[in-house]
């Protein structure tokens, strides 16, 4: 006849547990390097089509500026004088003001920012506290 060994129901001991925890730390910690890889490139995309765009967006302004001012200086310079100059100057810092608030609503808006891993993050941190 053969001979069955049958092993008793027995829970891990100290070293089962401590190897236990550390393969699902192990498979936890790279779950959540995959997911932060995933969104880095995704923020990764968004940040080189926001400093393109940014560039491009700044030598086009720069330009419109400089004809715009001085089409604007050779009309109305023989009915304001140099006071044309001090509204120009007004215009502009008004307008790169506003350009300013534009661009941190939009980070504000959490373009670069990596939501679902911060999530996890925090999420692991609560249940391992």
């Amino acid at each position: 006849m053969e001979q069955q060994t049958s092993r008793p129901d027995i829970r891990p001991g100290l070293i089962g547990g401590a190897v236990s925890l550390a393969k699902n730390m192990f498979g936890l910690l790279m779950s959540r390097i995959e997911l932060a890889a995933l969104e880095l490139a995704e923020v990764r995309a968004n940040a080189l089509k926001l400093a393109a765009l940014f560039a491009l967006g700044v030598i086009v302004t720069w330009f419109a500026i400089a004809y715009w001012s001085a089409l604007i200086i050779y009309l109305s310079w023989p009915v304001f004088g140099w006071k044309i100059l001090l509204i120009l100057a007004l215009v502009c810092t008004v307008a790169a003001v506003g350009i300013v608030f534009y661009i941190q609503s939009l980070l504000r808006e959490g373009k670069l920012s990596m939501p679902a891993t911060m999530a996890e993050l925090r999420n692991d941190h609560d249940a391992l506290l």
